[in-house]
């Protein structure tokens, strides 16, 4: 968490905090945000069926993603989380790109988020939830090099 302060403030971005008990589903996170005005998201680490390539896939929390037109792609496996990003299942977030030492993962985000103010991610620790508009995590992406693509899911 504190990285993950320290980054974006050093990128000017503005955020907010919500600190609460550990959560690993976004159902468990939403009662959390209720009455904010902000788009949960959730972020889903995937990989090729050869283990050689692997993806951050950002949609609205409600939005399911369809896996059969993905038929090169599967779920990520969770040691391979923990080598490329740090990050155990329940704690996958955008902000895990900062463990990415390989600089090694695409983003792809859902397009309806364009049109989103802000969104929710955990800072890489499932007991807080940082509000953030979609244009500051789209320069926190660029700041840090990453390519990304807003795509149709």
């Amino acid at each position: 968490m504190e990285e993950v302060k320290e980054v974006l403030d050093k990128m000017n971005i503005n955020y907010d905090i919500i600190f609460h008990p550990a959560v690993t589903t976004v159902e468990e996170a939403k009662k959390y945000i209720e009455g904010i005005n902000v788009i949960p998201t959730k972020t889903m680490f995937m990989q090729d069926k050869s283990s050689k390539e692997f993806y951050l896939f950002v949609l609205p929390a409600d939005k399911k993603l369809n896996l059969k037109d993905l038929d090169t792609i599967q779920f990520g496996k969770e040691k391979d989380l923990k080598e490329k990003m740090n990050l155990t299942f329940g704690t996958v977030s955008i902000f895990g790109l900062l463990n990415n030492k390989e600089h090694d993962i695409k983003v792809y985000i859902d397009n309806s988020l364009k049109k989103t103010d802000k969104i929710t991610f955990h800072p890489n620790d499932n007991t807080k939830t940082i509000l953030i508009l979609v244009k500051d995590i789209i320069k926190f992406l660029e700041d840090l090099n990453y390519d990304y693509e807003f795509i149709y899911m």
